[in-house]
């Protein structure tokens, strides 16, 4: 198993004991690797959920510019119940897990398509 098989597994973990979901695991696959090299970056690879600028690049570089949404206060109100879902107490709040489950909430799945 490669290295990225293995981050896909600890994910895909993460959503069933932290978030309660079972994941779509050919979606999770296409999202962690639409996160290119972040993922292998240990910086990168999580969503600070408490550092606003963190958040906005989130927002602006991932709903807005990847999955294409208009910019409001929804985005906000989505990142923040996604945050929550994860815990917020959680300190290794994946990226890859963060953007899956923000394409599940926004329903598009067909971005990965």
């Amino acid at each position: 198993m490669g290295k990225r098989d293995e981050l896909i597994a600890k994910y895909a973990e993460d959503l069933k004991s932290k978030c309660g979901m079972e994941p779509d695991m050919d979606l999770l696959t296409k999202v962690t690797i639409g996160c290119g090299p972040a993922i292998y970056d240990a910086d990168a690879e999580t969503v600070a959920g408490t550092q606003k600028s963190e958040l906005e690049t989130v927002r602006k570089n991932f709903l807005v510019k990847k999955l294409g949404l208009k910019d409001g206060p929804d985005l906000d109100d989505a990142i923040d119940a996604v945050i929550e879902a994860y815990g917020r107490s959680n300190p290794h709040k994946y990226r890859a897990v963060v953007y899956y489950m923000l394409v599940k909430h926004f329903h598009k799945e067909a971005v990965y398509g």
